[in-house]
């Protein structure tokens, strides 16, 4: 039986492409690999098959927005790393580190330099 994962993709939208894209890179400490599909221009997340995917996303009309859905990126290994690195990337933490129960880890809320709202998470 195939996996039935809520997510199979997500897309965050950018109003400046390549400043998105740097965000993301610096915050991640990955690169992010740059794809055309139709009229959009597609910064995607590093993942491997079979596991869920997603990208940044400029054009068909997608807008930035801080309210709404909140996706959650893998900051591993550590978050606090990547916390660090959010402000000089041009971002802000507006949910600081938040412990998860029953060892699943901790949280965070961020800002990207777009105004989209998107969360953090990494077991440390």
């Amino acid at each position: 039986m195939p996996k039935q994962d809520a997510l199979t993709w997500f897309e965050i939208p950018a109003v400046d492409f390549r400043r998105a894209t740097r965000f993301y890179e610096t915050v991640l400490g990955a690169s992010l690999k740059t794809e055309t599909m139709g009229e959009a221009t597609l910064a995607v997340f590093p993942y491997q098959e079979p596991g869920v995917g997603g990208c940044i996303i400029d054009g068909n009309g997608h807008a930035p927005s801080s309210k709404g859905t909140v996706v959650y990126l893998n900051a591993a290994p550590r978050i606090d790393d990547a916390l660090a690195r959010v402000a000089g990337a041009g971002g802000s933490v507006v949910l600081p580190k938040t412990a998860l129960p029953a060892n699943m880890g901790f949280f965070a809320h961020v800002i990207d330099t777009e105004g989209n709202r998107v969360g953090l998470h990494a077991l440390q």
